[in-house]
């Protein structure tokens, strides 16, 4: 284990199977997902920063009242120093050491923390209840269900089929209806599985829906990747997730979501600036220096060096270019293999900031894309929504809760407010 390393779910497979602390089943802990953006300890950074480096944005400096350094902690970790280990389930605030800047902890900000006193017996007890005789008591399944955990929502499910001898997911869907229905759904299931089932759901019938691929796939760790491989492959019986990806998508948009499942990315927090110098004259030479591009070489940069790489060859693109990163992928590269590139570039320059653009497109214009936006919610909810919802204000001048309540209504909108409150 790497200083630093606070959760199973943040190792990168190196724990052995089955040996996830807190986690029923096997699994891994349902609140994980922790790609955490840099809000540590604002105006405190490491003395070498990679060049064209800027502060998180927001931050004047100072560190704020949801972010404090640990009693007799410096900014920098004192020698022997050994962090101690965080798991789903502590409601404390969650650091991990951010990429490139070996041993300075970052934490994030969920809007959903552990439930404390977590009663799955009683919380069962109250579900049946709301959905017992004529009519469903909607209040009561948003109360329970808005204020725990993935983690503790699938410890609910299994509770609830002991106890009564019924699927819980099963009688929800024959109470509820729409939009609300498919919010309540996806907070049943584990992080890992929800995001299985929406790479299923993208690739099945007529089309396919490249969109959820990219978000999902741009955005998760090799801990990540590896298990919902995993739980792809058990719920839907034997399927693999890579040849489905392979059967449904074609050109160098296939080759990067390949190279995506492999769960590869180098995982090194050190940066070597010769190495970063070296793939930024690359990346130009196979893209603006050159008439045409050569895909596989961002392929092989964006998806196989580590974030800290990228993020520090991100900022040094400027000294080989007039342009920024973004604007130079724009001109070379169109269609769902440009989409898939920025969305690496973004997810992993700025995770909440990547966020909050994809849940404003999907709200903006006419009609919005629910499932995207149940997506983003539930996913992201115990994991970085503060964050997020602070990038949104500040990128967009609204706030989050304000669009969602124009573009939702009912339960549905209830239930989402709940999740990012």
């Amino acid at each position: 284990m790497q200083p630093g390393d606070y959760s199973a779910w943040n190792l990168g497979g190196q724990l052995p199977q089955g040996q996830y602390p807190n986690s029923p089943s096997g699994y891994l802990p349902g609140s994980g997902y922790p790609n955490a953006p840099p809000c540590g300890y604002p105006g405190q950074f490491p003395g070498q920063t990679q060049p064209g480096y800027q502060p998180h944005s927001g931050f004047a400096g100072q560190p704020q009242s949801w972010c404090q350094p640990q009693p007799g902690y410096a900014g920098q970790p004192q020698p022997g120093y050994q962090p101690q280990p965080v798991f789903a389930g502590q409601s404390q605030p969650w650091c991990q050491p951010q990429p490139g800047y070996t041993g300075q902890p970052v934490c994030y900000n969920p809007t959903l923390r552990p439930y404390p006193n977590f009663n799955p017996d009683q919380d069962c007890e109250k579900l049946r209840k709301a959905m017992k005789g004529v009519g469903t008591d909607e209040k009561a399944i948003i109360d329970v269900l808005a204020h725990r955990t993935a983690d503790q929502r699938v410890q609910i499910v299994k509770k609830f089929k002991t106890a009564y001898g019924k699927d819980l997911i099963h009688e929800l869907k024959s109470e509820l209806t729409g939009h609300f229905e498919d919010v309540i759904v996806a907070m049943c299931y584990s992080l890992e599985e929800f995001d299985a089932r929406e790479l299923r759901r993208a690739m099945e019938g007529a089309g396919t829906d490249e969109q959820t691929l990219i978000e999902i796939l741009c955005s998760r760790n090799n801990a990540q990747i590896r298990k919902i491989k995993e739980v792809y492959h058990t719920i839907f019986k034997g399927r693999d997730l890579e040849k489905d990806l392979m059967n449904e998508t074609h050109g160098h948009f296939k080759r990067i979501l390949i190279s995506l499942v492999q769960a590869n990315r180098d995982e090194n927090p050190n940066v070597d600036m010769n190495a970063v110098n070296a793939d930024v004259r690359a990346l130009y030479e196979a893209g603006e220096k050159q008439l045409g591009t050569d895909e596989s070489t961002f392929n092989r940069i964006l998806v196989s060096k580590s974030e800290a790489h990228v993020r520090a060859v991100i900022n040094a693109y400027a000294s080989v270019s007039k342009k920024d990163f973004e604007d130079a992928l724009k001109s070379e590269m169109s269609g769902d293999l440009l989409k898939a590139f920025l969305s690496i570039t973004r997810s992993i320059r700025n995770k909440p900031a990547y966020f909050a653009k994809q849940l404003k497109e999907a709200m903006e214009g006419a009609g919005t894309s629910d499932r995207q936006l149940i997506r983003i919610v539930v996913t992201r909810a115990e994991v970085d929504m503060a964050d997020i919802k602070r990038e949104f204000l500040q990128a967009y001048g609204k706030s989050l809760e304000a669009w969602i309540s124009d573009d939702t209504k009912g339960d549905y909108k209830r239930m989402l407010l709940a999740l990012i409150a």
